[in-house]
């Protein structure tokens, strides 16, 4: 019983925690204007407008997601006490151990919406695309790009996120030199920003007879997907378009006609393709949606003015000092550069165990202990 006793006394004491994290939502703004919107709906002729009725259903589904998942975290705080009150009153311990897990979820899910709270960015709510690029070293390097494309889906499938694949294209021997996917959920981009950079990864080669270790590199690019309603200025005469066979990484993402589609904007040398969409068309809708989100975040990244004062990105997005490094060997560690956060379960870390990394990152971002260049 005395274990009880302190867990109640543990959790009463989150209630204020909770009134202050309402507050910072805006729970009560949220729901009133939820109920407005849900109104509007109703109305005649609503639906008229499918550009509008699009855009007000997208802000239902996100102020339902900030009042469902607050009033389940506060419903679970007190459902958690009255189920401690239930034990002791009868002075059973049989339901312990559930009560112990109850405990340890609803800390974790505490956390992860203070979390939240954290990103104010403009895009910080949108979806994300995330493009994979080996570094210099052939199939080690192409090995390495597919290992980190590997562990962001599994922290993708954690977080319940969906992921699309947008272009594959497979290494030489083994792993792949470019990849692109889009990961749909609330706060995608927001969390996963941080992840952007060079990523660097020691270890005995299996592709080494000679047993040897290694050090290779692989880059993230992480944009936010930008919305159709934003308007970029993007001149159609800027923008080249080269269409060829897909060869990604097989099964349904293989295509046997030139659908795929390969975009370069002229004045500033980026390339974007896509090619796992059933048509040219969907493909070049893709690969200029993930245009338009490269060039919108360089521009927010490097504040300028309009998208024209980009220049010669090419280079600034290039190799450069690592984020993070992976070490497989002679010990195992997981170490960010920026924070001084580390792992030392490197097989959880690949795994898509990297919440550590990045509400250690956002925590540094909110508190300016980040400089600019680290951002």
């Amino acid at each position: 019983m005395v274990l009880l006793d302190e867990l109640r006394v543990e959790l009463v004491g989150y209630r204020p925690q909770l009134k202050e994290l309402g507050d910072v939502l805006q729970v009560a703004r949220a729901q009133s204007e939820l109920d407005d919107l849900r109104i509007q709906v109703t109305y005649d002729g609503f639906w008229d407008d499918a550009e509008k009725s699009q855009k007000v259903m997208q802000k239902i589904r996100k102020l339902e997601n900030t009042v469902d998942k607050f009033r389940h975290l506060n419903q679970k705080l007190e459902d958690t006490i009255a189920l401690i009150d239930l034990c002791m009153e009868e002075d059973d311990d049989s339901s312990n151990e559930e009560i112990l897990q109850d405990v340890e979820s609803f800390k974790e899910e505490l956390e992860a919406e203070k979390l939240s709270t954290l990103l104010t960015g403009e895009y910080d709510g949108s979806n994300a695309i995330l493009t994979f690029h080996a570094g210099a070293g052939g199939t080690e390097a192409q090995d390495w790009a597919q290992m980190l494309y590997r562990m962001y889906n599994r922290w993708a499938e954690r977080h319940d996120f969906k992921v699309s694949l947008l272009d594959y294209l497979d290494g030489d021997e083994a792993g792949l030199k470019s990849a692109s996917m889009l990961v749909e959920g609330q706060n995608a981009y927001g969390f996963l920003k941080s992840e952007a950079g060079v990523h660097r990864l020691v270890r005995v080669s299996p592709f080494d007879a000679s047993g040897r270790r290694h050090t290779s590199f692989a880059a993230l690019e992480v944009m936010p997907e930008i919305d159709d309603s934003m308007e970029v200025d993007i001149r159609l005469e800027d923008v080249k378009m080269d269409v060829f066979r897909s060869s990604g990484a097989g099964g349904q993402h293989i295509n046997k006609t030139s659908s795929a589609v390969r975009l370069t904007h002229i004045p500033t040398g980026i390339v974007v393709s896509c090619q796992t969409q059933r048509s040219q068309f969907q493909n070049r809708d893709f690969a200029m949606k993930m245009l338009r989100s490269k060039l919108v975040e360089i521009k927010e990244r490097e504040h300028l003015e309009k998208i024209s004062d980009i220049k010669g990105v090419q280079k600034e997005i290039a190799w450069g000092a690592q984020i993070r490094s992976y070490v497989f060997m002679p010990y195992t560690l997981a170490k960010d550069h920026r924070t001084g956060f580390e792992n030392g379960n490197i097989s959880a870390v690949m795994d898509g165990d990297l919440d550590g990394f990045i509400n250690a990152y956002l925590k540094a971002l909110s508190n300016g202990t980040l400089n600019q260049k680290e951002v």
